[in-house]
């Protein structure tokens, strides 16, 4: 009994108690605000299309209505060197899963400003785009009625798989990006995201990943709690991660244009 009331203890505190501060800030942020009519337009996260050089980017921002509460929406973004446009692509429930130019490229997702999960420019993007482009055209899940927004193939199971084509590429999705730990590809025990550990999913309802850059993550019905030692930081359900920044302001690896895309 003494050990079940720890775990109950442990359960309270890492999971139900930062879903309820969650869930506070979810009130008092979207207060009187209509998702049908939220503001969509360019944060101005990105330099100027008409730039001559490789863009990569990972946005995530709060998912729409009571949703926001637990999970971030993730998604794609890029322009190879030359190009005068972003491509943007989305994994959603409405329509064709996999959606091209949706939304503005870098847009507010339903009034809420996005993060920058990762950033790669120069040579460094322009080596990871035919990798990504390939990996969106061969996603399993790409058809209608393979969206399930829990425990998965989700928006956050797309981006996840995308990277994953990427050796070395060394970032992870926020731990509030549920549905990341989906198993895409079927295998439930892979090396983790980055390639610097393991994760072992059940079906995208529990498991366990540890990574030097991971750091240790407990998914509990996609619910992921656990800890940063290299960026130290705790991670909670709905909260995110908390400490520690990346030089990107969201506390993962972000290349400089002449690096080889590795943290």
């Amino acid at each position: 009994m003494t050990i079940l009331k720890a775990a109950l203890l442990l359960f309270a505190v890492f999971y139900l108690l930062p879903l309820g501060i969650s869930a506070a800030l979810y009130q008092t942020r979207m207060a009187g605000t209509d998702w049908w009519n939220a503001d969509r337009s360019s944060a101005g996260l990105l330099p100027p299309a008409r730039s001559p050089g490789a863009v990569v980017r990972v946005f995530a921002a709060p998912t729409v209505r009571w949703r926001g509460i637990f999970a971030v929406h993730c998604w794609i973004v890029f322009k190879p060197e030359g190009a005068t446009a972003y491509t943007r692509y989305d994994y959603t429930a409405w329509g064709d899963p996999i959606r091209l130019n949706g939304f503005a490229p870098d847009g507010r997702w339903f009034g809420q400003v996005p993060e920058v999960v990762y950033a790669a420019d120069g040579p460094a993007a322009a080596a990871m785009i035919p990798r990504m482009q390939a990996a969106i055209a061969g996603y399993a899940w790409r058809n209608l009625g393979d969206y399930r927004a829990w425990p998965g193939p989700n928006s956050n199971t797309f981006v996840a798989a995308v990277l994953d084509s990427i050796p070395g590429i060394g970032v992870t999705l926020p731990p509030n990006a549920i549905g990341k730990d989906y198993p895409h590809d079927g295998r439930w025990l892979r090396p983790s995201p980055s390639g610097t550990g393991f994760r072992l999913s059940l079906g995208g309802y529990g498991g366990l990943t540890l990574g030097w850059v991971e750091g240790l993550e407990v998914n509990i019905l996609g619910a992921v709690a656990g800890i940063d030692l290299r960026r130290p930081a705790i991670k909670l359900p709905g909260l995110g991660r908390i400490g520690m920044r990346g030089p990107d302001g969201s506390g993962v690896p972000t290349p400089v244009a002449a690096s080889s895309g590795t943290d």
